[in-house]
């Protein structure tokens, strides 16, 4: 579930950023980078995970694949959040520099 969520996250993201200028300017860029490594991340995860488990891995309990979702979530908000980081330093707009210098 971890895989799957970050791997949809990517591929929107990278939709976005692909079909969109203003996207490109809002730096979605870097949060592609983000969740295509947590994909890649993920996907040797569920590799070695499969080599040890065998048929097991295909059969996870409700519990686990629950617990799977939120971690992928945290990972994907997380990712969001780095990415606002990125926005609100690199301010590409225009809009803090001009609140912060804005005459009275």
């Amino acid at each position: 579930m971890t895989l799957l969520t970050v791997v949809f996250a990517a591929v929107i993201s990278t939709v976005i950023w692909y079909s969109s200028k203003t996207a490109r300017e809002m730096k979605v860029g870097s949060l592609c980078w983000m969740f295509w490594g947590a994909s890649l991340m993920w996907l040797g995860d569920a590799i070695f995970e499969y080599i040890e488990l065998q048929d097991a891995y295909f059969t996870p309990a409700p519990l686990d694949m629950l617990n799977d979702l939120f971690l992928g979530l945290s990972a994907v908000a997380l990712a969001l959040v780095v990415w606002l980081i990125i926005l609100l330093v690199k301010d590409p707009k225009g809009v803090i520099r001009a609140q912060l210098f804005k005459k009275s």
